[in-house]
């Protein structure tokens, strides 16, 4: 708070408005070397001198982009840095992690390298930041201000509209005051951010962020998304794929919400399991093997929906014949258990058979799914392997002028 006398003897109150602190801009990049000297040069003009600025970029590419980057940056006012991944785990948000973990600013600025995102807004988006005591400054197109001209075309438009509603409609509470949880433009302190709990699948990495480890205070600025510079978008059907998966996954994050997807799971398995026993008998084998045989293949069902649906980060913990093999076992196990617990359940509690069943069904279900949990997906005591690729090889940073 700063004090001004505008007139002799009284003396006015005004606000201080904060200057920025010092920012490190994350640019993940995947064959963008027509736009990266772009970039850098938009950075350069953009961010102004009383701001200390350094750019990582964190790079997946398999063109000559991390050389454009190092030739480009010897005209640069600012350290630039490059940290090449020969194993591009968790796509683009994956590389946006490492950048995260390699800043060292306090505040960390999130931009694309197509140039679709202004560098201008830099300084405002801290600056919001700082004046708000927001831990996470959205860039979003949604709010008044904002565009999303940069768009191309009336699919894009449509898919990106889709994706918006679909993740708000999933995360009503975590995406509270996020208009524009598809951003790849946002600030976030670097105090706010737990590198450690993130599992990025795909380039959504301010969903990630939102739903794992969102900072308390959360503010927007609008900003009006830019036509790309050079080359096409990378957003494909690939990627739309894995999109879903990534929200499959955050969604399941809860015991809760993995045991109602259990449960949604296992009744789509009775689909392949009637369709078995509909084949086998037809092909004239007696009801009780062709049950046994078609209960397989719900099983074989339902194991690879929940490895991919439910427990996707949790598969390194065991090798995949392993939790096939406890798996089914578990699943044939609940076949055996169920008719001596609906036995129990009609002589002891003196239940009908209906009641009984059901009460059967839905506790040989919790027992599936606890013992799904606890014997096929949690890691081994003492034995937990890291996944496969979780250590990215990284490339020598490349020359940085000042």
């Amino acid at each position: 708070m700063s004090q001004e006398s505008t007139v002799p003897g009284e003396v006015v109150e005004t606000t201080e408005i904060p200057e920025p602190g010092a920012v490190t801009i994350v640019v993940p990049t995947f064959n963008e070397s027509a736009n990266v000297r772009q970039l850098l040069r938009q950075i350069t003009e953009s961010v102004p001198a009383r701001l200390p600025c350094e750019v990582v970029f964190v790079d997946d590419s398999t063109d000559d982009t991390p050389e454009v980057i190092e030739k480009a940056a010897q005209d640069c006012p600012f350290p630039v840095t490059v940290l090449h991944r020969e194993t591009p785990v968790g796509g683009l948000g994956g590389a946006v992690v490492e950048g995260l973990k390699a800043a060292t600013s306090d505040w960390i600025v999130v931009m694309d390298g197509d140039c679709q995102h202004p560098p201008a807004l830099v300084p405002d988006l801290v600056a919001t930041g700082e004046r708000a005591g927001a831990g996470l400054v959205v860039a979003s197109r949604y709010i008044k201000g904002g565009s999303r001209a940069g768009l191309a075309g009336s699919y894009r438009v449509a898919v990106s509209r889709g994706a918006t509603w679909l993740t708000k409609a999933l995360f009503p509470r975590r995406l509270h005051g996020i208009s524009d949880p598809m951003s790849g433009f946002f600030a976030i302190r670097r105090s706010a951010v737990t590198a450690e709990v993130l599992q990025p699948l795909g380039y959504k990495i301010l969903l990630e962020l939102a739903v794992r480890s969102r900072p308390r205070t959360v503010t927007e600025v609008p900003f009006v998304f830019q036509d790309r510079f050079a080359g096409e978008s990378k957003s494909t059907a690939q990627e739309g794929l894995r999109f879903l998966r990534h929200l499959a996954g955050l969604r399941a994050a809860s015991p809760v919400a993995r045991m109602i997807g259990f449960g949604l799971i296992g009744l789509t398995g009775f689909v392949p399991n009637l369709l078995g026993l509909w084949a086998l008998t037809a092909a004239g084998m007696h009801y009780v093997p062709a049950e046994i045989l078609a209960n397989q293949l719900g099983v074989a069902w339902n194991f690879v929906l929940i490895e991919h649906l439910l427990f996707r980060e949790r598969r390194r913990h065991r090798r995949w014949w392993d939790r096939a093999g406890r798996f089914a076992l578990l699943a044939n196990a609940d076949l055996v258990l169920r008719i001596p617990l609906i036995a129990l359940f009609v002589h002891k509690l003196h239940l009908g058979v209906l009641s009984a069943t059901a009460l059967a069904l839905v506790t040989t279900f919790v027992l599936r799914f606890a013992g799904t949990e606890a014997l096929v997906y949690l890691p081994r005591r003492g034995r937990e392997k890291p996944g496969r690729g979780s250590t990215a090889q990284q490339g020598e940073p490349c020359e940085q002028t000042s």
